[in-house]
């Protein structure tokens, strides 16, 4: 698989349901998380299920999509702005649905592809949007595991490491 990504965007929020915060730099702590962000502070609605959550990606693809009204849903058209979607880090050009087992570069750090993440209806409430759970079921991002810690920063290329 021969792609190249970017990343566009990086939110972390101190605690569950708290509005995200956008960073232009961000330290990744390897077996911990994003310094700042509720999963690293254990403050996160998920932090006392075991599970990777390290980092959290989505494609602005997708955000781009359903501003189009893709899939269509009757009646179903979003706008979500990057703050809004609860994911860490926004990419575009990233094949984020293949790349479960596999590593990618961002920056310095090298994270691991833990598992697609499920939506929760949660957010419909946080934002007023009905219908946005079903929209964003099977592209509501990718649960990774920083295997190497370091600095990212918007514009980093994100580079396959596994092929």
């Amino acid at each position: 698989m021969t792609w190249q990504g970017t990343l566009l965007h990086i939110h972390v929020a101190p605690a569950a349901s708290y509005e995200m915060e956008e960073l232009m730099e961000a330290q990744l702590v390897a077996g911990r998380g994003i310094v700042g962000d509720r999963y690293y502070l254990g403050t996160g609605t998920y932090s006392p299920k075991p599970d990777v959550r390290e980092v959290t990606l989505i494609e602005v693809e997708v955000l781009e999509a359903m501003a189009q009204g893709e899939p269509k849903i009757p009646g179903f058209k979003a706008v979500l702005a990057p703050e809004d979607h609860r994911r860490n880090l926004t990419a575009r050009g990233v094949p984020l649905g293949h790349l479960v087992g596999k590593r990618l570069r961002i920056g310095e750090t090298v994270l691991r592809a833990a598992r697609m993440n499920f939506p929760c209806k949660y957010i419909e409430q946080l934002l007023g949007i009905p219908g946005l759970y079903e929209g964003l079921l099977n592209r509501s991002g990718l649960n990774c595991a920083i295997e190497v810690g370091g600095v990212i920063r918007p514009g980093d290329p994100i580079l396959p490491i596994d092929g």
